[in-house]
């Protein structure tokens, strides 16, 4: 198992260049927040926007359209019950994330299903919260084209994933279950830990300050980001992505009890500026 440290932040957030548009930095599709969870998508899209992708479409309910226009006039909407449209938008992207509040019934598990016949090869899927609960529930396969899929569990998402019981999750049995699913999988706990074929990172950093709802969607947002706007950088997008996530909470739990998530959000523009501007041999504090 390795440790992750500051270097995969300089490894992959690098200054823009300068002859570029929004389209250089890719796509983002996310599909989730169903009437009753809309703070989720919501969540999950300020990650995707703060984080610096190009192009955001928040598919949600309808319900959600209002709140999302307020608060995130950068992303846009799209009904998430209407399925051709959806489907559109997902041929498009450069990345989906499905999940973040979709919920967990009959009309949940249709919009999955949607998502999952519309992506593409060459695509990355992030597959977060209640679309895991519906594949284990269903047992319902992850799309079987040439995609990156990127799974992010919490442990008990994880147990029904995988049928690991949590207090058997252990790195041995933990890689025998994601060299099934061919997919990266990042189980979010303290100390997270990502598997990759046979690779296994570990994050030593982050705190119970996190311990919030809506930290798993703004995670889930900026994988989603990450994977999108460095599209190059694979696996080392998703690393990035989690380690820039529980650093920028470190730093604002240094004067607060708690971390709300939008709030690793709205500072992850003067983050990744720091981190562009620095050398690998600087320790990183965008509130010094």
């Amino acid at each position: 198992m390795q440790n992750l440290d500051e270097s995969i932040l300089q490894k992959v957030i690098k200054a823009r260049p300068q002859e570029s548009f929004k389209g250089t930095f890719g796509k983002i599709v996310l599909v989730g927040g169903n009437e009753n969870f809309g703070g989720a998508i919501i969540m999950a899209a300020t990650a995707a926007v703060y984080g610096g992708t190009g192009l955001v479409t928040a598919a949600t309910d309808p319900a959600n359209s209002a709140a999302l226009h307020a608060q995130l006039p950068e992303a846009m909407f799209a009904d998430f019950n209407d399925d051709q449209l959806v489907g559109d938008l997902i041929v498009a992207a450069d990345t989906v994330v499905v999940g973040p509040g979709l919920g967990d019934n009959a009309q949940s598990l249709h919009i999955l299903k949607n998502v999952f016949e519309y992506v593409h090869d060459g695509q990355t899927l992030v597959i977060d919260g209640s679309a895991i609960t519906l594949m284990a529930r269903e047992n319902l396969k992850q799309p079987a084209c040439q995609i990156s899929v990127i799974y992010t569990p919490h442990q008990m998402e994880w147990q029904r994933l995988s049928g690991i019981k949590i207090a058997d999750q252990s790195v041995e049995n933990n890689q025998k279950a994601v060299q099934k699913l061919n997919a990266t999988v990042v189980l979010k706990k303290h100390h997270t830990e990502i598997y990759h074929d046979d690779q296994v990172f570990k994050l030593p950093i982050g705190s119970a300050a996190q311990a919030v709802g809506g930290m798993g969607d703004t995670l889930a947002g900026m994988v989603g980001s990450f994977t999108a706007e460095f599209k190059d950088d694979g696996l080392d997008a998703v690393l990035a992505a989690v380690y820039a996530h529980s650093a920028v909470a470190d730093q604002i739990a240094e004067n607060q009890y708690i971390v709300l998530p939008h709030q690793i959000s709205h500072a992850l523009p003067a983050f990744m500026k720091k981190v562009a501007a620095q050398d690998s041999k600087t320790h990183i504090g965008f509130m010094d």
